[in-house]
């Protein structure tokens, strides 16, 4: 808790807690009946800076409470309570097409919370400051271990949970933009997953042979987990978003050695041959005709893979899937056809006799990245393509308001999958984020 001259106090508690723990905003002691913004201000890993901000108005007794007080307007409103962090969006004047990723888990978000008289919505440094308070999110919980891994080639870091374990394992994919992207596993690991996050698109060994990799990559990194000595080898998941989703299909369906007790896949596709990497790659790549664009020139690829083909050599053969598939779905993907591909997986499984296997969570006015929960939601971001080196303005789609909620709901829900198929629906042995 902050305290000034003005005798206005602000609290956020936790002020230390995980990145999808909620806290709770309280403001007291201020006029009563007097308009206030509330600004979270943030600077990023690469330099950008980031805010958010929501209307009040304080009550008889001089009090707002983010958490049941509505928000007039600003980058948010009505009730909500995490709306100063999932509504973040870059300063004025900052270059288009960013997004917002954390780059060192090491690390926290350092968020600075502040209160302003009025309804403002810009000049905020010239603004006088009635209170202010710092929060951190952590994606890393106490104890949790980061342990970069080259072994057998891999580009990859493991997280292992605080504790002796062993734990349940999880291979963390993520899609066509390369590079090794650690905080998705490292808040599993901080929920009691041993999480590997595998570079598979820009790894060291292929930026050195100019050679994409085979599927003996994934089965070394599968491997790897499997066999290390804090890790239930015979409790192994596989995580995918976009074309990680691709990847974990393929593996699930014809490694003789990747055998998994479940899978999470985010808005990916089956359609793709049973081919080498570098084949798949550029079979996407020949339905470049099929690309479109927005009224402000972002690409639109969700044509790529459209009409589904009938052809079965051109789709993951998903009939042989042997373990449960928790397959999420934003319906406003202008990436990917996520719907229509998780119509035609949820027919193939029910023509083989394994759709019992199958879980499908779909969410309206949600876009292509679905990533943890009160992450700020990017409708369109600059990307670089792997394989072509080409740097474009890319459209994921989605709403924020809701993208965000979808967020936060399909996050619960897959820990809740996890759990249930990796520890039996015990408890996970992760740190709990109120203990920060």
């Amino acid at each position: 808790m902050d305290r000034n001259p003005g005798s206005v106090l602000l609290s956020v508690h936790p002020s230390r807690g995980l990145v999808d723990e909620k806290f709770v905003v309280l403001v007291r002691s201020a006029p009563p009946g007097s308009p206030l913004t509330l600004r979270a201000s943030y600077t990023s890993d690469d330099g950008h800076g980031w805010e958010a901000f929501g209307h009040y108005n304080t009550d008889a007794t001089g009090t707002v409470n983010v958490s049941e007080d509505p928000s007039l307007g600003g980058t948010y409103s009505g009730v909500e309570q995490m709306g100063l962090l999932w509504s973040l969006r870059p300063v004025p004047g900052s270059k288009p097409g960013l997004r917002m990723r954390k780059m060192k888990v090491q690390t926290p978000m350092e968020v600075r919370i502040s209160v302003h008289p009025g309804h403002l919505t810009e000049d905020f440094a010239d603004q006088a400051v009635l209170a202010a308070a710092q929060v951190e999110r952590w994606y890393l919980a106490p104890g949790v271990r980061r342990i970069p891994v080259e072994e057998g080639g891999l580009t990859a870091t493991l997280f292992l949970p605080a504790g002796p374990g062993p734990f349940p394992g999880v291979l963390d994919l993520w899609g066509g933009g390369g590079k090794l992207v650690e905080y998705r596993a490292a808040l599993l690991a901080s929920h009691g997953f041993a999480s590997l996050a595998l570079d598979y698109l820009t790894p060291k060994v292929a930026m050195e042979s100019r050679k994409t990799m085979g599927d003996d990559y994934f089965e070394t990194a599968y491997t790897f987990l499997r066999d290390h000595p804090q890790v239930l080898g015979s409790r192994i998941a596989m995580f995918g978003l976009s074309f990680g989703t691709s990847m974990t299909f393929k593996m699930a369906a014809y490694s003789k050695v990747v055998k998994l007790s479940c899978m999470v896949c985010i808005n990916g596709s089956h359609v793709q041959p049973n081919k080498a990497m570098d084949q798949i790659l550029g079979f996407i790549n020949d339905q470049g005709h099929k690309t479109r664009f927005s009224d402000d020139d972002a690409v639109i690829w969700r044509d790529l893979l459209l009409p589904i083909p009938t052809d079965p050599s051109l789709k993951v053969e998903v009939g042989r899937f042997q373990c449960p598939l928790l397959l999420v779905v934003g319906e406003d993907d202008q990436n990917t056809a996520a719907k229509e591909v998780a119509m035609d997986v949820k027919d193939m499984m029910q023509r083989s006799g394994n759709a019992h296997l199958l879980t499908v969570l779909q969410y309206p006015d949600t876009g292509h990245l679905i990533e943890p929960p009160f992450t700020p939601h990017a409708r369109a971001s600059t990307f670089k393509t792997v394989d072509l080196h080409m740097k474009l303005m890319v459209l994921w789609g989605g709403e924020t308001a809701a993208h965000s909620r979808a967020q936060e709901d399909a996050w619960r829900k897959i820990l809740v999958f996890l759990r249930e198929n990796l520890y039996g629906g015990a408890p996970a042995g992760g740190r709990s984020a109120s203990k920060l």
